[in-house]
């Protein structure tokens, strides 16, 4: 219990030191005029205009056309594997694998139904999937800071900045150095870094194992830094090449929540006010920390006849790590858009992998994903302002934004497309054979295994109950399908509503105004967030992990 404690206070202080001065730099970032020598040339080759503004529409089109232009070359790099360089004697990938693959990557999901070591050649992890999770959490921050300035703005027709100038500078000013230092720590933990194949090893039993080699800390970085979470290695983070000790686990938790937990300054230092960042951070931290308490009991409290005839919970578990290192990474990786694991979620304790279902079903807002966790929160916080504005009858307003009937149609759609995607994907699966084949287990974990998988799916989060068989055509293209709509139609309607709060005059507070910078405030947000989740899962979980730990 101490070791759980120490690590979490450990944690805890490392992302208050950084806090403030991140947050700050992020802010100059998005509101400084300048551009640098490195990004304009960028923009002479893209041939687009830095400075002219966008509208909403623009903006969103401009990031589709993105998107679908990665989704196509990381397709082709898939298909074509076998004909490129450092390859490593790897075919290619079958045309629903590459699309699974590539739709993935692109929507910051990096659902793996292969396995790294033995699938991905070295050519295409670095060209393809590195440079995804490097664009992908880009385009996240990019949807957030465009909400941002839809608060910001008044009467401006819906302009709510320049898509590629956003991108270009989340890349080349805080993803980059930022991955560079990360791996450069990772390096000196011990994570590989090389163009090897594979090597052979003499093991401890006296005989010989093939061990693949590869550009692992730079991409272990940037899977981590924008809560992307494609393992190298099919283990992932539980790999000793990824993730070597017990201060690599900690540094990784720390790069996963970083950007997250820093962003709700960025977006107090530019909207004006740096209580309402206070106020967003203080629900996405009680969330977090609840989540991290109710994992760590369950697993250490380990409750079932096998952890109590083991001693513990630790199948599935790395004993480098222990049950707490696996509990707070577990929820830190399911709280965001990580999906990176270190112990295999399958294997926790039913109440545990629960826990971690529910955490994304809350729409990764604990923090959640680089700039996903961020608008996902504001979306909730007007739906707080909206509720608590109809109990005292008065107009809601947020930010200087009233909020009416289109506003909030907006934000209803936006809240309901994941469940929808959810709901539907996991009865599709249980009511037809061919998803019915790919479920290893029976009764209630059975069910689990498939509503995690289109959970994991459709909030772009990654990770895997280990037992349920994906990689089939029809999981390949049904989670496909989940990732592609739980990632771009959110961000269409987020920046929907960007384009609406800019084109609208800021109203000034009065007597009337709902403070949203208070701690009530922050209880009634996080109030929202549980009661939503509660109504539309509560159903399906309790068929699921809540029947199985009754039983």
């Amino acid at each position: 219990m101490w070791l759980a404690v120490g690590q979490l206070v450990l944690l805890l202080l490392a992302l208050a030191a950084v806090h403030a001065p991140l947050g700050a730099y992020m802010a100059r970032v998005f509101t400084s005029p300048q551009h640098l020598r490195v990004e304009r040339a960028g923009y002479r080759v893209m041939r687009v205009d830095p400075d002219a503004e966008q509208k909403w529409s623009t903006y969103l089109l401009s990031l589709l056309g993105f998107s679908m232009a990665s989704l196509l070359l990381l397709y082709g790099l898939a298909r074509l594997q076998q004909h490129l360089p450092m390859n490593l004697g790897f075919s290619v990938f079958d045309p629903a694998g590459a699309w699974n693959t590539a739709v993935s990557f692109v929507a910051n999901t990096n659902w793996q139904w292969y396995s790294g070591e033995a699938a991905a050649g070295h050519l295409l992890q670095m060209a393809g999937l590195a440079v995804q999770n490097f664009v992908s959490a880009a385009v996240g921050i990019s949807v957030a800071v465009a909400l941002i300035r839809g608060f910001v703005r008044s009467g401006t027709d819906g302009r709510v900045g320049n898509f590629w100038s956003d991108l270009t500078r989340t890349c080349v000013r805080i993803l980059l150095p930022m991955a560079f230092v990360g791996a450069i720590v990772l390096l000196a933990t011990g994570v590989i870094q090389n163009f090897d194949a594979h090597t052979a090893i003499d093991t401890v039993a006296g005989g010989t194992q093939h061990v693949l080699g590869g550009p692992v800390a730079s991409q272990e970085v940037i899977k981590e830094l924008g809560t992307n979470g494609g393992g190298f290695f099919n283990a992932n983070s539980a790999h000793p090449l990824e993730n070597p000790s017990p201060f690599s686990n900690l540094f990784e938790i720390f790069l996963i929540l970083v950007i997250p937990f820093t962003l709700p300054r960025t977006f107090g230092l530019m909207v004006g006010d740096k209580r309402q960042g206070w106020a967003i951070l203080g629900a996405m931290g009680a969330l977090w920390f609840v989540a991290v308490a109710l994992i760590t009991w369950a697993e250490m409290a380990g409750p079932g006849a096998a952890p109590l005839a083991a001693g513990g919970a630790m199948e599935g578990k790395e004993t480098r790590f222990g049950l707490a290192a696996s509990a707070l990474f577990a929820a830190s990786t399911t709280g965001t858009s990580t999906g990176a694991v270190n112990a295999m979620h399958d294997s926790l304790t039913a109440p545990g992998g629960g826990v971690t279902m529910f955490t994304m079903m809350l729409g990764e807002i604990a923090p959640g994903g680089v700039g996903s966790g961020l608008y996902g929160m504001l979306m909730l916080a007007i739906v707080a302002v909206f509720v608590s504005g109809l109990m005292v009858g008065r107009t809601p307003e947020y930010l200087g934004k009233k909020i009416g009937r289109q506003e909030i149609t907006l934000v209803a759609l936006y809240i309901l497309t994941v469940p929808f995607l959810v709901l539907v994907g996991t009865a599709l699966a249980i009511a037809l054979p061919a998803g019915q084949a790919g479920i290893q287990e029976a009764g209630p974990h059975g069910l689990s295994e498939v509503l995690y998988a289109f959970t994991s799916a459709a909030n772009n989060n990654g990770s895997a109950f280990g037992g349920l068989t994906s990689g089939t055509p029809f999981y390949n293209t049904a989670l496909g399908v989940a990732m592609l709509a739980g990632r771009f139609i959110p961000i269409a309607l987020v920046l929907a509503l960007a384009g609406r709060f800019a084109s609208q005059k800021t109203v000034p507070a009065t007597a009337g105004t709902l403070p949203t910078h208070q701690p009530l405030f922050v209880g009634v947000l996080g109030t929202v967030a549980l009661v939503v989740v509660g109504l539309t899962f509560v159903p399906v979980l309790s068929l699921g992990p809540i029947v199985e730990s009754l039983s």
